[in-house]
């Protein structure tokens, strides 16, 4: 009984002291400010417009994309969720509406790490101040997955790509192409389907880069 109840304490209470798993670091999210209206809210694979403010833990500003004296001083464009930004933001600005506003803290862990970046010095915990002004569908939203997996079985087969790009080709003035639509399928699946089961999984589709 006392052993049970040990493994259990440590399993659930002391898991780093007791040589498990340290807890993944956490990124703390402030609301600042939220529209009456929301239509939407961000998720993985949504194209976001934003402004940004960024602070190291003595307050200090380290960039500013409003400011007339920041030569990069215009919003930025970038998918959610795969990897074209720092972890921080991936994780932090998941469920915004266009309008909203919040503030990060992030930990080295979730920002530039042990290596750091530009200005940016190694373990530094970041403080961001970011706007949402604008929320898009991109090419890897659950939307466009969604409207190729034709059989809503949350899995790309060659047939279902074969038939989107009928329709995107047919959408765009040009005839249909069996030959090419093959090779484009061959091509495609050699590149993004990463365990080679001979479909596109949903992850697969959502977190690459390149467009199908």
């Amino acid at each position: 009984m006392l052993l049970s109840v040990l493994g259990w304490f440590c399993s659930s209470l002391l898991a780093a002291a007791c040589g498990g798993k340290l807890p993944d670091p956490e990124v703390k999210v402030e609301v600042l400010h939220r529209p009456f209206l929301c239509h939407r809210k961000s998720k993985y694979g949504d194209i976001l417009l934003v402004h940004h403010e960024g602070y190291f833990e003595n307050g200090t500003m380290f960039h500013n994309s409003t400011s007339r004296t920041d030569e990069n001083q215009q919003p930025v464009w970038f998918t959610l969720g795969i990897k074209e930004v720092i972890k921080g933001w991936d994780k932090g600005l998941q469920d915004m509406c266009a309008g909203e506003k919040r503030k990060l803290v992030v930990p080295p862990a979730l920002a530039y790490g042990k290596e750091g970046k530009g200005k940016i010095p190694p373990e530094s915990t970041l403080t961001f101040i970011i706007e949402v002004l604008e929320i898009r569908n991109g090419p890897r939203s659950h939307e466009s997955f969604q409207e190729m997996d034709l059989n809503d079985d949350w899995k790309l087969s060659k047939n279902e790509v074969k038939e989107y790009l009928r329709k995107e080709f047919a959408r765009h003035g040009y005839p249909p192409n069996d030959t090419l639509h093959e090779n484009m399928v061959e091509d495609i699946f050699a590149k993004e389907d990463e365990n080679k089961d001979g479909f596109i999984s949903s992850r697969e589709f959502t977190y690459k880069h390149d467009e199908l």
